[in-house]
């Protein structure tokens, strides 16, 4: 079992629509049973998924003591694809965590979800708060989708010295540079320059329309650059877990 944990310093970066699309390959082309953890509590994973908020909030209920974590994972329409919805009661999950004091709560979920699944796929919230320290803690790869400038090259390293300070051991990092427009002269400066290395996801009228489609962009455009893009990250993602497998 793996945690891919989806996180961006700020909002507005593709985030969730990467955490969706990402879930639906390890699931239905990868043909691994998978979870996408929706925690951001904007619920834009949920909404690409087609997931109304439930009128009784219960996404909280996964960290405490009385509710099974596998109990709120809902099938979805996709083969192996399973998936926990945000809501409203994500709200206090920061406050809830701090009171309990236990900083390897969601470590210890996903463990119990591993009977069930083989992959799991976290959509973080932005920003920095005791739920994303212990996201990241309990993670296996961290994804980073960034906007080609050079405020989110320094973004990059401030995350990277932060979590340095902050966590004996973290999850390696994977850059990917998100909305990337190469008629923009600045996405094309930034490219060539620190960020030349990074996965390239396009600027994309078809992953544009996964908000409207309410589906992962393989779902609907699979030969659009976009889905190629996402297809080629997807790919990466799997050969660096199983260089971390055979490490072991």
């Amino acid at each position: 079992m793996s945690v891919i944990a989806v996180y961006s310093p700020k909002g507005g970066v593709g985030k969730s629509t990467l955490a969706v699309d990402l879930a639906w390959r390890c699931a239905v082309p990868g043909g691994r049973r998978t979870l996408l953890w929706d925690l951001d509590v904007q619920g834009g994973a949920s909404y690409l998924m087609g997931l109304d908020e439930d009128e009784r909030p219960r996404a909280l209920a996964a960290f405490q003591r009385d509710t099974p974590p596998g109990q709120l994972a809902t099938p979805t329409r996709f083969d192996r694809l399973g998936v926990i919805g945000a809501d409203a009661s994500l709200r206090t999950l920061p406050l809830h965590l701090a009171r309990i004091g236990r900083r390897k709560r969601l470590a210890r979920l996903t463990e119990e979800l591993q009977r069930d699944f083989e992959r799991i796929i976290i959509d973080a919230p932005a920003g920095q708060n005791e739920v994303t320290e212990q996201i990241i803690a309990g993670a296996d790869v961290l994804i980073v989708p960034l906007p080609p400038s050079p405020l989110s090259a320094r973004a990059l390293d401030l995350l990277r010295a932060d979590l340095t300070r902050h966590h004996r051991r973290h999850p390696p990092i994977l850059p990917v540079l998100s909305m990337y427009d190469s008629r923009r002269k600045a996405h094309r400066e930034a490219r060539a320059g620190a960020m030349a290395a990074y996965p390239v996801i396009p600027y994309s009228s078809a992953i544009e329309q996964s908000a409207v489609q309410r589906a992962p962009v393989g779902t609907f455009a699979r030969h659009a650059e976009g889905a190629h893009a996402l297809d080629r990250l997807w790919r990466a993602i799997e050969v660096k877990l199983g260089e971390l497998e055979a490490r072991g």
